[in-house]
């Protein structure tokens, strides 16, 4: 006999937004200096290499926490895990605000890693304890297009904002917003007692193995083994994830100086990733709520994802501004949504008790991606004095991303034909 969770009454609107803008809130830090970067490099007298090693640390602290953190969601409130993440952040934005050299600077950095490595874990759990099955999968995708959300308004405010008021304005004012959000949380996020009470336990009848139908490689879920499939998307989830950040963070630098575009057009370049990564992001979770294959959603975003990567070069080649713009959509349609099919593909293939841990797991391979990413490309850049071998770079990790992909979908085929 095994007990099997009652959806929560509290999965409201309300929930939901919150869980959106927790996602948000911690990459707030690095878009915030993706979008400034201009402005930072001058104002601290650093190179673009060093700007990705900004980046870098705070992924390398997201990565190395990830695993501790996850396994901490899975016995801490949900409440207290809100404010790990939105009172973390504001502390690293404050410290960045009044940051007047690069190692302070990068102390910032640090100290936002662990806001950002927990998030996944904390509204995984929250969707998994509140919110009906059959939704939950358009939930993921809400819920995720919270950091294109966060790319969004990062792009439009921090530029604006640091040209009127300087990178000190503009760091004062995203910890402003989560002070905020965090007091908001408070109203739609369920206390434990909440969840407990609408959360009643009720008995089933559950064999004692439960084979997982989606992308089954192995996938038994037994107290002691982690299926199989979670470390296929943790590989998955870091080869995409060094393309990802490195196009987060150097886009807009490659388009001021490479096509001449002002600080503020740079900004919209990744505002506009991020407005089409939000609705792409609904896209994928559809496809995944409608029962579609992770492995073949993967497949298929690699494929864009390295289109959008030509037409960065193309770009540059040409000198044609119209083909940054094309990158950037590209980049919103497809790798942005990486995360919600993964995240999805590990509600099905995981469960309850242990999401935390596998979410943890997933987010070191995501986190150690995102910290190399931009660390490869910025060195890159300043080798060569271009970002032709970045561009190349990034191309490389979203074609070994399709590689893992048709591995985890053959495999998959392989299991079908053996039952």
């Amino acid at each position: 006999m095994t007990f099997k969770q009652i959806p929560a009454a509290s999965a409201s609107t309300g929930l939901l937004i919150i869980l959106l803008c927790a996602m948000g809130a911690g990459p707030l830090f690095n878009y915030g200096v993706s979008v400034s970067s201009a402005l930072i490099i001058e104002q601290l007298g650093i190179t673009a290499g060093q700007l990705g090693l900004i980046v870098t640390v705070v992924f390398a602290s997201a990565a190395i926490s990830s695993i501790w953190l996850g396994n901490l969601a899975d016995k801490i409130s949900a409440r207290a895990q809100m404010a790990i993440i939105f009172t973390g952040t504001a502390v690293a934005l404050v410290m960045a605000a009044f940051a007047h050299s690069y190692w302070l600077l990068l102390a910032a950095a640090a100290l936002s890693g662990p806001a950002q490595a927990i998030s996944n874990a904390t509204t995984n759990r929250v969707i998994i304890r509140a919110v009906p099955v059959e939704k939950q999968a358009g939930w993921i995708g809400v819920k995720q297009s919270g950091v294109q959300a966060s790319q969004l308004f990062s792009g439009l405010l921090f530029p604006a904002v640091a040209l009127a008021l300087g990178w000190t304005g503009a760091a004062l004012g995203g910890a402003l917003v989560c002070v905020l959000l965090w007091f908001a949380s408070f109203k739609y996020v369920p206390s434990p007692a909440k969840l407990a009470a609408s959360n009643s336990p009720a008995p089933v009848e559950e064999p004692p193995e439960v084979t997982v139908e989606t992308d089954q490689v192995s996938a038994v879920n037994t107290k002691d083994k982690m299926p199989a499939i979670v470390y296929f998307f943790a590989v998955i989830a870091m080869l995409s994830g060094m393309g990802t950040q490195a196009t987060n963070v150097y886009l807009p630098l490659f388009a001021v100086e490479e096509l001449n575009f002002s600080l503020v057009l740079g900004g919209v370049a990744a505002a506009v990733s991020g407005i089409i990564g939000v609705v792409s992001r609904l896209a994928w979770s559809r496809q995944m709520q409608a029962g579609a294959q992770p492995s073949r959603l993967l497949i298929m975003i690699s494929l864009g994802a390295i289109f959008g990567v030509l037409a960065f070069l193309g770009a540059a080649m040409w000198q044609q501004t119209v083909l940054v713009w094309v990158g950037a959509a590209l980049h919103g349609m497809t790798v942005l949504g990486a995360n919600v099919v993964i995240n999805a593909g590990l509600l099905r293939a995981v469960p309850g008790s242990k999401i935390g841990a596998a979410s943890g797991l997933n987010s070191m391979g995501m986190y150690a991606g995102f910290a190399l990413g931009p660390l490869v490309m910025g060195g890159l850049q300043d080798l060569t004095h271009s970002f032709t071998a970045g561009w190349m770079f990034v191309g490389v990790s979203y074609v070994a991303c399709g590689v893992v992909a048709v591995m985890l979908y053959r495999r998959r085929g392989r299991n079908e034909k053996r039952s």
